[in-house]
């Protein structure tokens, strides 16, 4: 099988794999989609993310979908034909954090595209059944392939505890930010404000139903939000990782309101008002990856609540993987996706 290999920065090589066998209690999937990630672009960009470094050949990838081709003796409720999104983390199963659900935060879980795990950019992936979800024939594998970034977006939306009635503001108009909006409407939020600094993406969440795009180079967001609806935020959810936008996001809620950190700040620290956050009573939470989120992703896709299609900017095949990831790194592009069949 083919299989699209980072071999260093901005260096990918086409090689010729074996084609995995499936185990008693997996699926073989013959993957079609898989979506770019940010985070796939930062590898590709630096061949490194952190201090985790690709010394040895890695397949990046963990936005995928596909068709099943074959199943293990053990497996259980899928079948060859069927059309699947993979969950790309497979935890340990038997930590503290696994136990009680919250297995995104197992320390001990393999997830693709990172050294040690190969990714989806190859033709073929042998995955556990457990984490493989059959797509109804409503939703069709490109938009199977984002329940990876809607599933972010949804546990963001979780972990701030939106609700009925509320109002939320994003910052950033990336894939996760405008699928964070998204899940935030299917949650029952009314007024939802998109904050960022480049105007197509903005003009792209107000297609999508934005109540309030603010451009972050002109206006203030927190004071954008207050004018717009009223006290401020129920629910601000930051989904950039820049230092500046994390400091405007912990402005945004109202008295006894939610600030959730999605995206990881490059230098790992930045200022923080105290004296804001205690005498606004402020919850800060993170929200790291996602769990049990992926049937809720298909569901939101189904009843289409969600359009995930929607973010799509551009297509690639897999040999010519290098220029759709610099086309990926450019400022306007919002989501691309290599075809791998």
């Amino acid at each position: 099988m083919r299989a699209a290999e980072l071999v260093g920065a901005k260096e990918f090589e086409l090689r010729e794999r074996e084609r995995p066998t499936p185990g008693e209690s997996e699926v073989l999937v013959e993957v079609s989609d898989v979506g770019i990630c940010g985070s796939d672009v930062h590898w590709y960009e630096h061949g490194r993310m952190g201090d985790r470094v690709v010394d040895e050949p890695l397949v990046l990838g963990h936005e995928s979908a596909g068709t099943v081709v074959e199943t293990g003796a053990a497996v259980d409720g899928l079948a060859v034909g069927d059309a699947v999104t993979v969950e790309p983390g497979v935890p340990c199963g038997e930590c503290e954090h696994c136990r009680r659900g919250a297995y995104n935060l197992c320390p001990d879980v393999s997830f693709m595209a990172t050294p040690g795990t190969d990714g989806a950019f190859r033709e073929y992936v042998a995955w556990p059944a457990e984490y493989v979800y059959a797509l109804p024939d409503a939703v069709s594998t490109r938009e199977g392939a984002l329940c990876e970034p809607l599933s972010v977006g949804i546990h963001a939306v979780r972990r701030g505890e939106v609700g009925v009635g509320d109002a939320v503001l994003v910052m950033g108009a990336g894939p996760i930010g405008l699928l964070a909006a998204d899940a935030a409407r299917a949650a029952g939020a009314t007024d939802v404000a998109v904050v960022d600094a480049v105007e197509s993406k903005l003009d792209r969440a107000v297609e999508r139903g934005a109540d309030l795009a603010v451009d972050s180079r002109e206006t203030e967001p927190a004071a954008a939000v207050r004018e717009a609806f009223g006290a401020g935020a129920d629910v601000a959810i930051e989904a950039t990782g820049a230092p500046p936008a994390i400091e405007a996001t912990l402005d945004v809620p109202r008295a006894g309101g939610t600030a959730v950190l999605v995206g990881l700040a490059p230098d790992a620290e930045v200022p923080v008002d105290t004296f804001e956050l205690v005498r606004g009573q402020h919850d800060v939470r993170g929200s790291y990856r996602f769990a049990n989120t992926y049937p809720t992703a298909v569901s939101l896709l189904e009843r289409g609540a969600v359009d995930a299609a929607g973010l799509v900017d551009f297509e690639a095949p897999l040999d010519r993987i290098g220029e759709a990831f610099d086309r990926a790194a450019e400022p306007d592009a919002v989501k691309g996706v290599i075809g791998v069949d």
